[in-house]
């Protein structure tokens, strides 16, 4: 959706919007813990998030990387910052298609500023001295695909002080097909609002949306207004000034001074939003956005259009319908089917042609580095201390396992301790949802899509169980008509009762519209995800060397046990998948895998015996 018409909606709607901007890490590190980073701050409600450009186009291929992972995999609408600065047209029509690729529709157009070894700006040999002339050249070329921003100086820029000026140049941009402006960081309210006046007087009608920079340390705030160049307000400088050197009283007082600074733009009738410089840091702009009220709660919830996080990315904003297996692996079930071949349908109708990409598509295999999973899993030595693993995960301890890269969320509070006590009894847990029956779509847990619906879902079990367990357990499914199945071997050994067609497992009714089926349960996906469910688990026994116990251990488990979910069709029942269990569990639970010895060690034991 373009951001002027978002910005748009929330001046008429009365309800404030936010937004945050991102810059490209300069290490692969980096990049991944912000994304991590920005997959957190999706839960804030950011109506866009934008990602700035380096001057020259410097690590323009990350920026343009960023922009379609922000937007396919988490689902954020983003703005792409774009420069005159250093960027011949090729760069330029580069650059706009990447953007369009990505399923982005949105560009801030900005002048830029000269590369450091430069004293002043210049254009760059058949590319273009203003940001005007950018906006036009966008314009012309894409017509209305791209809602196109532009900056705005409300204290003059570095290289222009007269503020009248800038704002005559400000009109020229607009002028060009811009649709809303985005302001350089500030802190006199004051002054700004007259700015915002004298914007208007000028005949600038398009939206305004201020800068705000929060303040995390005493020398980091003074250093980016020095550079700036903007005014701080004396009393800001009183408070501030007694604590410079306790950076966790100068955030506090920041916060307190930057959220009066929010209010008074907010109430003073002519700014609806508001977006953060975040300098990819979270704590500062949350701590803000609480003291503001802004965030979702209980009773304002963060509005879900579907129950799943919905991608941005090109040709998939019309999906409506996702296998329940990647509940918890999103980011793995948007880079496996990026190629699929069924959109826009996305309703699964017939998924027989091949929708898959191969399982060594990035995001697919196990997070994190072998040190920090052993460092967050342990070193399990037998089945019950992989339970405990599990367990621990359903406890809110553990903040993810090989097969959830989230922590576990409120939904499972109700079947929780049915789950804990299947994992004591050695099953291994992997992804479960209660019945929900007739719950309001504004539910703060199970709600999703319009407002006044009602929400639905089929209780879903799915786990790993050991084979000599197996043929009872179908047995015990196979007595009551109301459970379907789908039980696999790591080789592909298929046993189910469910059909080759999709079985709905969530669904919502709402006014004036079809019934819409967004999780579902079928077989050409399911034997996708049991390739990479398997897969997660072998990468987990890859964490630890060849010859250990916990390697042996997890192994094993892959090699042999059984994937498996289950459905209860009853959407009035939970509780009938767990009774399958009754009286079941794992053998020999406590037994501890050994270790193999060394090559040394073996060869000393076998001289002495």
């Amino acid at each position: 959706m373009h951001v002027g018409s978002k910005l748009l909606e929330e001046e008429a709607s009365g309800r404030p919007g936010i937004s945050f901007e991102f810059f490209p890490p300069k290490t692969a590190q980096g990049v991944q813990n912000l994304y991590d980073r920005m997959d957190r701050m999706h839960g804030l409600g950011p109506a866009f998030i934008d990602i700035t450009w380096g001057a020259g186009g410097r690590r323009a291929e990350l920026t343009c990387e960023m922009v379609k992972v922000a937007q396919t995999v988490y689902g954020l609408e983003t703005v792409m910052h774009l420069t005159c600065t250093d960027m011949p047209r090729e760069k330029i029509d580069a650059a706009l298609e990447a953007a369009y690729n990505a399923g982005c529709t949105n560009i801030l157009a900005l002048r830029g500023d000269p590369p450091r070894e430069r004293e002043k700006w210049e254009a760059a040999e058949g590319g273009f001295r203003y940001a005007k002339d950018l906006v036009r050249y966008i314009r012309e070329k894409y017509g209305n695909h791209f809602d196109i921003g532009v900056g705005g100086y409300p204290e003059g820029a570095d290289d222009n002080r007269d503020v009248d000026l800038l704002i005559d140049h400000l009109k020229e941009k607009v002028d060009a097909g811009s649709s809303f402006i985005i302001t350089q960081m500030f802190y006199d309210v004051d002054n700004f609002l007259n700015w915002v006046q004298k914007c208007r007087d000028r005949g600038i009608k398009v939206p305004i949306v201020p800068g705000i920079m929060p303040i995390s340390t005493y020398s980091a705030f003074i250093r980016r207004s020095n550079w700036t160049k903007i005014r701080i307000p004396p009393e800001w400088l009183e408070a501030l000034e007694p604590v410079k050197n306790d950076d966790a009283q100068v955030r506090n007082i920041g916060t307190q001074l930057v959220a009066d600074m929010c209010r008074k733009l907010l109430n003073s009738g002519k700014i609806h939003h508001l977006h953060f410089y975040t300098m990819n840091l979270a704590q500062a702009t949350r701590m803000i956005l609480e003291e503001l009220k802004l965030t979702p709660s209980e009773e304002m919830p963060l509005y879900k259009p579907l129950p799943w996080r919905q991608s941005l990315g090109l040709r998939r904003r019309t999906e409506d319908v996702r296998p329940i297996f990647w509940r918890n692996r999103h980011t793995s079930y948007i880079a496996r089917t990026q190629t699929w071949d069924e959109y826009p349908n996305g309703r699964w109708t017939d998924s027989r042609s091949p929708a898959f990409g191969e399982l060594d598509t990035y995001g697919v295999g196990l997070k994190g580095t072998n040190e920090e999973n052993v460092k967050l899993w342990g070193e399990p030595q037998s089945l019950k201390d992989l339970s405990d693993i599990f367990i621990r995960y359903l406890e809110g301890k553990l903040e993810r396992l090989p097969w959830s890269d989230t922590p576990i969320t409120a939904e499972t509070d109700v079947i929780k301790p049915d789950l804990i006590d299947l994992n004591r009894r050695g099953f291994l847990t992997i992804n479960s949802q209660p019945a929900v029956n007739g719950a309001k779509s504004s539910h703060p847990v199970y709600g999703w899509g319009p407002r006044n619906g009602y929400v639905y879902q089929k209780a879903y079990l799915e786990l790993l169980v050991p084979p000599d367990v197996v043929g009872e357990l179908i047995a015990r499914i196979e007595k009551n008509d109301d459970l379907t199945y789908y039980c696999v071997s790591k080789t592909g050994e298929l046993r189910m009762r469910n059909g080759e067609g999709p079985n709905a497992v969530t669904w919502g009714i709402f006014a004036s519209k079809e019934i819409i089926q967004p999780t579902i349960v079928e077989s050409i996906s399911f034997m996708a995800w049991k390739d990479e469910a398997y897969l997660l688990g072998d990468e987990w026994a890859k964490c630890y060397p060849a010859e250990s116990a916990s390697r042996k251990l997890i192994q094993r488990i892959m090699d042999e046990w059984y994937l498996i979910n289950i459905v209860n069709n009853d959407f009035h029942k939970t509780h009938d998948i767990f009774h399958l269990f009754q009286g079941l569990s794992v053998k020999n639970i406590d037994q501890r895998v050994e270790a193999e010895p060394a090559d040394g060690e073996a060869a000393t034991n076998a001289a002495s015996a």
